[in-house]
């Protein structure tokens, strides 16, 4: 599950190929499969948007919540891979992307009418 918040009028117009690129970098880092996409896009007007000082309007924040069990080296591959191709595919500087990773529990995740700890999943968590 993937938010990604941005001042809209630079986050809308540009949604699809940032869901892409997220996508690939998901697929790359952790192995994850292409079909599991889960983002949510969060474009906010500016009053309600602060960003820290030194940013620009392309400012994102992009929160991964995924279940534990992925590498500190997957998961800094992830990160890293993010910056590179968000700048390279998008354009918007690494000084303009913030990442959070927060993981949890298996047992935290319900889908399929079922806990994530009693899902059979088609890709392996401990990348």
């Amino acid at each position: 599950m993937i938010k990604i918040y941005g001042i809209k009028e630079q986050l809308n117009p540009i949604k699809r190929q940032l869901s892409d690129v997220i996508n690939q970098c998901m697929v790359d880092a952790l192995s994850f499969p292409k079909n599991k996409r889960a983002h949510r896009f969060f474009p906010m007007d500016q009053s309600d948007f602060y960003a820290p000082d030194g940013r620009t309007e392309a400012y994102t924040v992009i929160e991964v919540a995924m279940m534990e069990g992925r590498s500190v080296d997957a998961r800094k591959r992830l990160i890293h891979l993010l910056f590179e191709r968000i700048e390279l595919e998008l354009g918007i500087s690494p000084i303009d992307v913030e990442i959070i990773i927060f993981e949890s529990p298996a047992c935290n995740f319900g889908f399929r009418g079922m806990t994530g700890d009693e899902a059979q999943l088609d890709y392996k968590i401990d990348v």
